[in-house]
């Protein structure tokens, strides 16, 4: 959302709060002034308001940061807006807890070295959890998977990545399912990124012809469907022509293999499919034969 919503988002149903806040508070003053209430009954009803206040500023300034860090996963690829907007909205809130401790006078001193003894048992009890925390931040850190590439599993789920929460990696297959993977198991695993270096991907299709063709012909109406089709399905990529690779004399045909770049991973089964369609089409209307395997078999006769 943009600067100015994200304001009023962060706002919403708060002022109100702050309006009822400070119409207490000044029922409150003079409540006091007048003798109705006492000194003692005033300071109480005070700090309670004032802590209710600082909480409410705690919780505007958690949906600030959470969704200034939204803002930047929109603007740099790759990093999860869940898991650290999250951690940003838990840190304000942390500091916005210790304020209001200290307005109540509450030493914070003891409950920090408490906490500080405590981690090791809470590292223990949690150690899950916390790998998993720690790996999604590795893996956001180290730049190894951004929400929004396609990634490969060496377990062999496939899909795009949506998500990376503060326990797991959530990725989206083609067919619109949802892989739930555990963040340190992420780690460790062998997976292949399509969209690293770079989302353009380079796809290659195998084809064969007879042993009677011309092969010098066949490169060039096949070099030419080849950019029909990087021209429909890549039109923005520059500085690539596509070409062929004579690969070798097979049983029943010349065996060569046609190179292309479309712009991502899901982009080259469409680009295949077009490509395959239109190049039979045009072998068929310059008469190069595609040979289908075949078997001569000589029988004699008595046997």
């Amino acid at each position: 959302m943009p600067g100015n919503d994200l304001f009023f988002y962060s706002l919403r149903g708060i002022t109100k709060i702050w309006f009822i806040i400070a119409g207490f508070y000044g029922a409150v003053i003079s409540l006091q002034l007048n003798g109705i209430i006492s000194d003692k009954i005033s300071d109480i009803l005070q700090k309670f308001l004032t802590v209710l206040f600082l909480y409410s500023v705690t919780i505007v300034l958690a949906r600030l940061a959470a969704g200034f860090v939204h803002l930047l996963t929109q603007r740099i690829q790759g990093i999860s807006a869940s898991l650290l907007s999250n951690l940003a909205r838990i840190i304000v809130f942390v500091f916005g807890i210790l304020t209001i401790l200290q307005t109540l006078n509450i030493s914070i001193t003891p409950i920090l070295a408490t906490l500080g003894i405590g981690g090791l048992a809470v590292a223990l009890a949690f150690q899950d959890t916390l790998s998993n925390l720690f790996s999604g931040l590795y893996l956001i850190i180290s730049g190894q998977v951004r929400t929004g590439d396609y990634v490969k599993i060496e377990t062999g789920q496939e899909g795009y990545i949506v998500d990376i929460t503060w326990r797991n990696t959530v990725i989206k297959e083609l067919p619109n399912n949802v892989v739930i993977v555990p963040n340190s198991k992420l780690a460790s695993a062998i997976f292949t990124n399509y969209h690293l270096p770079a989302k353009e991907i380079t796809l290659n299709v195998t084809v064969g012809v007879s042993y009677d063709s011309d092969l010098e012909h066949v490169e060039k109406v096949t070099i030419e469907v080849a950019k029909e089709v990087m021209q429909e399905i890549a039109p923005d990529i520059t500085g690539f022509e596509p070409f062929l690779l004579y690969q070798n004399f097979g049983d029943h045909s010349i065996n060569f293999t046609v190179f292309l770049r479309v712009n991502e991973f899901l982009d080259q089964r469409i680009a295949k499919h077009k490509f395959i369609k239109r190049l039979h089409r045009s072998y068929q209307q310059e008469e190069i034969t595609i040979p289908f395997p075949s078997r001569e078999v000589y029988m004699r006769h008595g046997e």
